[in-house]
């Protein structure tokens, strides 16, 4: 059994592997800046406040949920409809949280730490933690959760203050800032094609995403896809093991 990283590590300990996490993740906000920007300006324009906006990144910070939030709020979509897309968006967790789990070390704070968990630091937790002494990893992705949170929160707001005037400056920035994230994601993710497992779930996904969209199902090809993703990846997984 796992030791828990408050009985293995003093505070000083895994404050130092959180600074470490906080600095190798700094690469993240290659993505994570201009696209908090874009959410800050695309929030405000779809009539939330500034203080609003930010609760949105604060609490659920979701990328791709939350511009779909604010606008299904703004046409004035019912809320179970928004929570029900918003938890496909997400399915991809599935995935995400059972395959950290297996690298990390048991802690009470997971329930909320689980919060940082999105696409990018999983990718580069994914690749990282293997490489980390046990008793570094906990430290290691509190430092680097928590700096890509932040920064997604600071970048909402000032997206939402200034986002405008920042855009009329430079009106190609206001149109390259949403594909930031998913070229980031892409560069992450692409060394896991490496692996069968992953590369069947991947391509899975993104023929799934790709077919309802041609077939006129855009709104929900990005969870449904994902959610097919999910289900070859745990699939292939079962099949490996063969029968009990």
């Amino acid at each position: 059994m796992r030791a828990s990283t408050e009985s293995s590590a003093g505070p000083h300990f895994v404050w130092h592997a959180a600074l470490q996490g906080a600095r190798e993740g700094i690469p993240l906000l290659g993505g994570y800046i201009p696209v908090s920007l874009s959410f800050g300006l695309v929030a405000t324009q779809a009539g939330f406040t500034t203080f609003e906006a930010a609760a949105i990144s604060l609490l659920i910070y979701a990328g791709a949920s939350q511009f779909l939030f604010v606008g299904m709020i703004a046409t004035g979509a019912p809320l179970w409809l928004v929570v029900a897309l918003t938890l496909l968006i997400n399915a991809r967790h599935l995935v995400y949280g059972p395959n950290l789990a297996a690298l990390l070390p048991r802690s009470r704070h997971w329930l909320w730490l689980m919060h940082g968990l999105t696409d990018q630091v999983f990718a580069l937790a994914l690749t990282r933690l293997p490489a980390l002494a046990p008793a570094r990893r906990f430290g290691w992705f509190l430092g680097c959760a928590l700096m890509a949170w932040a920064v997604w929160v600071v970048g909402t707001v000032i997206g939402a203050v200034a986002g405008e005037a920042v855009t009329a400056y430079w009106p190609l920035l206001g149109e390259i800032m949403p594909f930031a994230l998913p070229a980031l994601f892409l560069a992450m993710t692409a060394p896991r094609f490496v692996d069968l497992r992953w590369s069947l779930a991947l391509i899975v996904t993104i023929v799934a995403a790709l077919a309802l969209t041609l077939t006129g199902a855009s709104n929900v090809a990005i969870p449904l896809g994902a959610a097919c993703g999910a289900l070859c990846f745990y699939a292939v997984r079962f099949s490996a093991r063969g029968p009990a």
